[in-house]
């Protein structure tokens, strides 16, 4: 469904995105994770068009981006971290407000704006000022409003933060919903492991700027019995070497290697390589529990709460 190869952006200079490669299958649930300052955000605003690449190839849907945004973007919705409505009109005013942007009127209209009240269970205050909502509320109501036109494609970032309990299950209930039954594929971007953990099918970890571990969750939380060999950013090079080999699943910055029947002899051709490449070894881990074990430590636990302004 999403394609992206070779991927740059820079803003003053510094590098935001680099050599981004990732795609991600119809119909499927992507968790998007990665610290404060990863590039979550400006990688997602890239995919909608809010700004423009450096450079890079993206296909939407079998689209260009460069040349077809506009068909790409009928096909899309995303619904920010930022509440996005009027607080000043009810629930149903600005539904019918940005369904009317979308071009829906009448009948069509009264339908999409019926299944986003359901969708965000707020027959009880649908007609309430926006303005007396609580926290969870006003996400179930952003949620709706990005379900206006039916999306194929359903961009999320951080839909939950700032929710009750409640309100946070029925949201991630819905996601799962609208993806069972419509097959509409999900990117969700989240700092909440559990969330991930609960309703995505494909799992991908972004820090600065690069992607640095991509898969399905199955395959990436039963890395229990796997190696985690983080390194130095390695060449295109002694990439292409070490993906000849069987049992590896390797990435620029760290290589994982399965423990099966060759584990000893890849373990072996792994360090050989890195030698002959002049590659430093910066960590290795043996074995992970959860997705938020492994998330720490391919990013780092160190915070990075003066870096979000850039994703």
């Amino acid at each position: 469904m999403i394609s992206i190869k070779h991927l740059y952006k820079s803003y003053h200079g510094k590098s935001i995105l680099y050599d981004i490669q990732l795609s991600v299958r119809r119909g499927s649930i992507m968790g998007l994770l990665g610290p404060n300052g990863a590039g979550k955000t400006t990688l997602i605003s890239i995919l909608t068009g809010i700004i423009e690449k450096d450079d890079g190839e993206i296909t939407i849907g079998g689209l260009d981006l460069e040349r077809e945004m506009g068909r790409i973007q009928s096909l899309c919705s995303y619904v920010p971290q930022t509440l996005a409505f009027y607080t000043r009109l009810s629930a149903f005013e600005n539904l019918e407000y940005f369904g009317s942007l979308w071009g829906l009127k009448g009948k069509k209209l009264k339908e999409r704006m019926a299944f986003c009240i359901d969708a965000g269970s707020m027959e009880a205050f649908v007609h309430k000022r926006v303005d007396t909502f609580s926290g969870g509320m006003k996400r179930r109501l952003n949620l709706a409003i990005g379900l206006l036109n039916e999306p194929d494609i359903l961009y999320l970032d951080e839909p939950t933060v700032g929710v009750d309990a409640q309100s946070r299950n029925y949201i991630l209930e819905t996601i799962r919903k609208i993806n069972r039954e419509r097959g509409t594929t999900v990117i969700y971007t989240s700092h909440y492991m559990d969330e991930i953990e609960q309703v995505a099918d494909e799992i991908a970890v972004i820090d600065e700027g690069r992607i640095v571990l991509h898969g399905s969750k199955q395959a990436l939380l039963t890395h229990a019995d796997a190696v985690l060999i983080s390194v130095e950013p390695m060449t295109e090079a002694a990439v292409g070497v070490l993906r000849q080999r069987g049992g590896l699943q390797v990435k620029a910055d760290n290589v994982h290697v399965e423990r099966d029947e060759r584990f000893n002899e890849n373990m072996a051709a792994v360090f050989a390589v890195l030698h002959d490449h002049g590659v430093r070894v910066k960590d290795i881990v043996f074995g992970h529990r959860n997705l938020e074990a492994l998330f720490l430590k391919l990013t780092s636990s160190r915070l990075r709460d003066d870096e979000g302004q850039n994703g």
